[in-house]
């Protein structure tokens, strides 16, 4: 099987060398997609002084905030006469922690969503404090007609059927077969040409432009009766998604047969629903349930740096290791336009039941990040009354996805168990490495729900290293269950809650989509020396894989390393938190999947940081490596870490986890700033909220007045803080100005921006200046980057930081 480039955007922790790849030919090898098209007039702004439109004007305070948003979008789309409108989206919310409300608005043309076409809105008392806009800015069609990837449209496969060379046929088929390669927009050059299947490939091409369309008319609401060959693009994205050579063959091979095979259901609904009209497509290969497949638009610039749009049919693919959102055209030849692989290599709760007993676990405590740092310890189950009111072993019966179609004998509204199952996390073994999770093995505690288990691997052969290390597995599940609610729990306290996204089977009626909590594999069979996280939108589990390590004998247990899962868990944090909790695809690669990356990193080090100043590399202990797996470790000292924001330019860091680790120093850096200035809680914990629902300022906030937000008071719960709310300001694809900008913005709105300047001086120490700069930037991160360290002139040589 082929090992997909470390450079795509594989959310997961990446292998720190090729010396320690997988050495059982047996194990499945996982690899990934990830390309699209880069609007450059996309924009943000983030400061009401930039908010500029013809005739908005601020509203009165007590407007309701969505009549806010919606006359600005009527003021920034104008008196167009087109076929062209919008839809506000259901996820939108407003942030009970801060009083924002975050709008998220999705462009429609001709009655099919533009995929690509998003506004993230962010109104406060009337006034519209930032936006992010990436709407088509041109007429939109006067009719349904197919416009071609020609070659004036910058894309990675510029030829379509008219004129097709021989040439032409072979780069093309060559991008299908090179699946161990990254698919560069706009290169020109020709990729290897493979030596086999190009007659079953030349095949389904020529069958593919030989296809008879019939026209495309006004029929967005049923899909169904649109003969667009949905079956012929979606198999063409199998052959490239697909790691398996023999699946890829067996397609190529008997093409017309899965073709007949595959079959296509309307999604119907009871009553009427704002989401455009699904088709189910079942007995697609090398998935694991069906297909689900709509028609839309997306944005393909030119090279005269316009933009045209495409008629794409988008695509939601679950496979056994990459859940795909891909968007190919809808008329043949089917070229991959974009991708995105969803696996990243508070209002008073309503009453319930405390539970009858709380657990207990032998586990290394939270803030100890592996066995190199402490012992293990007996810990309680310390949930928060605030996100967890009914602790972390129970959840309804409803929600409950191991009684699905059960009828039940009980009246009880709450089920109490006694493994590591409840309504946060699903923690279990997973040794074969498949999707499967409700009967796989996980320790059962009893009554007493004491998950005490002894830990000592002995040093064996190579050979019983992975049986070695399976003994212990009832250990290593309830770290991982322990681990995973730790996080939630402390995300939720930040504002990582039911309403913008979080992972829950029930949400005690707080908002949200409930039924997804994290499914969580222990020791998972598919790999080695890795971990990953798929995060689907809201209301479909996010799914964790911690893997084993082979770096050192006895084999070392990524289960027992936070830091890992914390920067995992934090995938699904700054997915659903970016662009709206129902948008999967606005870190997709480049800067914004770096930063998907660097804030998995920046948190798993604030969270095992202490008041004595440390530098930090990650995965260490896993890895056997005292330098970690990254190219350095978190520093202040340039010496030892000399990243800047220009870095990114340098060879190596076009992949998401190099430019991850830029963005999670530049962030170092911002937090021991605030830091130096506000000093430091040795607890990231809020306090417990009193009977009444109230939170008390403690120690941990500052004293407040009326309906104030709560702000921290220590630098290092204040920069968690100020990360949490930029993401959820900051547009939907950001890079790294625009998160460095919603960090600022979220300072204004809850400090009053008391941090500006020294919030300012952490970025530009990093070269991320206010004159920082970028030309000629590309989908996977490349570019030609200008550093910036000197400060904004509001702040002066002399000004207080």
């Amino acid at each position: 099987m082929r090992v997909f480039a470390a450079s795509l955007a594989v959310a997961g922790l990446a292998s720190y060398a090729s010396g320690h790849r997988v050495s059982d030919p047996s194990v499945r090898q996982r690899k990934s997609l990830g390309f699209g098209p880069v609007l450059k007039h996309a924009v943000y702004r983030a400061s009401p002084y930039q908010v500029a439109t013809h005739n908005f004007k601020r509203m009165a305070e007590d407007t309701d905030p969505f009549l806010v948003a919606q006359s600005f979008i009527e003021d920034i789309l104008g008196n167009r006469n087109d076929a062209s409108s919008y839809r506000i989206r259901r996820d939108s919310y407003t942030d009970p922690n801060t009083g924002i409300t975050h709008v998220y608005v999705r462009q429609l043309i001709n009655g099919f969503e533009v995929a690509d076409g998003d506004m993230n809105i962010n109104v406060k008392d009337g006034m519209i404090l930032s936006y992010g806009n990436s709407f088509y800015p041109g007429s939109a069609p006067g009719q349904l007609t197919e416009t071609p990837l020609g070659d004036d449209l910058v894309h990675p496969h510029q030829e379509f059927c008219d004129g097709l060379t021989e040439e032409m046929e072979l780069r093309y088929d060559a991008f299908l077969q090179n699946q161990g390669e990254q698919v560069v927009m706009g290169d020109d050059s020709p990729a290897p040409v493979p030596d086999h299947a190009l007659r079953q490939l030349t095949h389904v091409h020529h069958s593919n432009c030989r296809h008879q369309q019939l026209p495309l008319t006004m029929a967005a609401q049923a899909p169904n009766t649109l003969d667009l060959d949905l079956r012929s693009a979606l198999l063409q994205f199998m052959v490239a998604a697909t790691p398996s050579d023999h699946v890829a063959n067996d397609i190529l091979g008997n093409y017309d047969a899965h073709l007949s095979n595959m079959v296509e259901y309307v999604e119907n609904h009871f009553a009427p629903s704002e989401e455009s009209t699904h088709i189910l497509v079942h007995n697609v290969p090398d998935t694991v349930n069906p297909v689900k497949a709509t028609l839309a638009y997306v944005q393909v610039p030119t090279k005269d740096d316009s933009v045209r749009l495409n008629l794409v049919w988008k695509f939601e693919v679950e496979m056994q290791d990459n859940w795909y959102e891909a968007a190919v055209s809808a008329f043949p030849p089917h070229r991959i336009v974009s991708v995105v692989d969803w696996a990243s290599d508070a209002a008073v709760p309503v009453p319930v039941p405390t539970p009858e007993k709380t657990a207990s676990y032998n586990v290394f405590a939270w803030g100890v990040n592996d066995p190199s740092e402490g012992e293990r310890s007996i810990e309680k189950e310390n949930f928060d009354a605030l996100a967890s009111p009914i602790g972390w072993h129970s959840l309804p019966y409803a929600n409950d996805p191991s009684l699905k179609g059960t009828k039940l004998a009980t009246k009880e509204v709450l089920r109490n168990t006694t493994t590591t199952w409840g309504n946060n996390v699903f923690a279990q073994e997973n040794w074969e490495g498949q999707n499967a999770y409700v009967e796989n093995y996980r320790p059962d505690a009893g009554a007493g729900k004491s998950f005490d288990y002894a830990y000592s691997p002995k040093v064996t052969d190579k050979a019983d290293a992975l049986e070695e290390a399976q003994k212990f597995i009832n250990a290593t599940v309830a770290q991982l269950f322990y681990t995973n609610n730790m996080i939630h729990d402390l995300y939720y306290r930040y504002g990582f809650d039911e309403i913008s996204g979080n992972f829950q089977q029930y949400n005690f009626g707080r908002g949200g989509a409930g039924n997804d909590a994290v499914i969580a594999n222990a020791q998972d069979g598919s790999g080695y020396n890795n971990a990953n996280f798929m995060t689907p939108p809201d209301g479909q589990n996010g799914r964790m894989r911690m893997y084993l390590w082979n770096t050192a004998l006895p084999y070392r247990d990524g289960d027992f390393e936070a830091g890992i899962v914390i920067h995992e868990y934090s995938h699904g944090l700054s997915t659903r938190l970016t662009g709206g909790p129902l948008n999967s695809g606005c870190l997709p690669f480049g800067e914004s999947g770096g930063m998907g990356e660097g804030w998995g990193d920046f948190l798993a080090t604030t969270i095992r940081s202490n008041e004595n100043y440390s530098d930090y590399a990650m995965g260490s202990w896993a890895a056997n490596r005292v330098q970690g797996i990254r190219n350095y470790p978190y520093s202040l000292n340039d010496t030892i870490n000399p990243s800047t924001y220009k870095t990114l330019d340098k060879p190596g860091y076009f992949g998401v986890h190099a430019i991850g680790e830029v963005w999670a120093e530049i962030l170092w850096h911002v937090s021991q700033g605030l830091i130096a200035k506000h000093g430091f809680s040795a607890s990231l914990y809020p306090p417990q909220p009193l009977e009444d629902g109230t939170v008390p300022e403690g120690d941990f906030y500052r004293p407040r007045s009326g309906k104030k937000a709560l702000v921290p008071k220590h630098g290092n719960t204040l920069a968690v803080q100020l990360v949490f709310n930029g993401m959820k300001l900051q547009p939907c694809r950001p890079g790294f100005f625009e998160a460095r900008d919603a960090i600022i913005l979220a300072d204004q709105q809850l400090t009053g921006g008391e941090n500006f300047c020294t919030l300012w001086k952490g970025f530009a120490a990093k070269g991320l200046g206010p004159d920082a700069n970028v030309v000629l930037r590309t989908p996977w991160g490349g570019g030609v980057r200008t550093d910036d360290f000197e400060m904004p002139l509001a702040c002066g040589e002399a000004a207080e930081i």
